[in-house]
């Protein structure tokens, strides 16, 4: 029998905001955990564990990942303010064309090659440095933890960081003055006046996954999905019945009544229904429901009417 694991935000992102009467009650006779590590962690076994964002993101771009280490270098825009500067875009949400990214990295290409490093883009929202495997390199924050927030506090540190602070000060000053940014902004579109360096890893020896299918608008998720050889899909509008052991990321979402009207009730239906034998809520805090059909017997259980933590 399938089932089904909804892959959701920290509760405290919905704040206030109430179940309803079914929901309440389902996750009131849930079964509940903790998930221990990250929520990637749960859904995918990496060897050896970490997160190599880039590698498996350039081995499904492009196919060649095996033999370097592997840098995002994705295109950005960074707005200066009082206080320093902020990453308010990146990659996907900059719309770039295949020829804007062609141009764009024409002057980068020296730069980095002067390097030993090589600078190339297989789609226009993703950028990449290969290396060589044994390159020492400093922790980098993903685009994600730094969007919003004072790009300095998000920059790499130490001795090896301040080369890559280097190399990002001249990669600013090369796209400040690029062409492209000037048509762009006549456009009326952002323009990408920085990169962000996240994700460096090499290939990792194992991913696997317990799931056949995985829907996702991160095409991170997305690319580990792959390699885990599971079926790797975008996010539908709404949950819909189909077979096999699901996952469907829901991570973005903050408004709970959608959360629960797409999502929540129409899983339990299928539930109810025999559709599927189990449904997990994964909770970004590391709090688990697990509902089952039996469970609906456990009426000296109060529904839970919030989710706060």
């Amino acid at each position: 029998m399938p089932s089904a694991m909804l892959l959701l935000p920290a509760r405290e992102r919905f704040g206030g905001q109430r179940l309803t009467a079914g929901v309440a009650k389902a996750m009131g006779r849930a079964d509940r955990e903790t998930g221990s590590g990250g929520q990637s962690t749960r859904v995918f076994d990496i060897l050896p564990r970490g997160w190599p964002v880039a590698a498996v993101t350039r081995q499904r771009d492009a196919g060649d990942a095996a033999l370097s280490a592997w840098l995002r270098a994705d295109p950005a825009y960074v707005r200066p303010d009082i206080n320093g500067a902020r990453l308010l875009a990146y990659g996907d949400a900059l719309a770039l064309t295949q020829e804007e990214a062609a141009e764009l990295l024409r002057p980068l290409r020296p730069l980095f090659g002067d390097t030993g490093f090589t600078l190339d883009a297989p789609t226009p929202s993703r950028w990449y440095l290969r290396l060589p495997r044994e390159a020492r390199l400093p922790a980098f924050n993903s685009p994600d933890e730094a969007l919003g927030a004072d790009l300095f506090e998000h920059l790499p540190e130490g001795p090896e960081g301040r080369r890559w602070r280097s190399l990002l000060s001249e990669a600013q000053v090369t796209l400040h003055n690029h062409p492209i940014n000037e048509r762009r902004a006549a456009a009326g579109k952002t323009p990408v006046n920085s990169l962000w360096f996240w994700g460096a890893s090499t290939l990792p020896d194992h991913v696997a996954t317990s799931y056949t299918a995985i829907f996702s608008d991160d095409e991170a998720i997305r690319a580990f999905a792959a390699a885990a050889k599971a079926a790797a899909m975008p996010l539908p509008a709404r949950y819909g019945t189909a077979g096999g052991e699901r996952l469907f990321d829901l991570r973005h979402v903050r408004d709970l009544a959608q959360l629960q009207a797409q999502w929540i009730e129409p899983v339990l239906a299928d539930l109810r229904d025999g559709q599927v034998a189990r449904v997990t809520l994964d909770f970004a805090d590391g709090a688990r429901f697990v509902i089952r059909a039996g469970q609906r017997w456990r009426f000296w259980r109060r529904p839970l009417h919030s989710i706060a933590a």
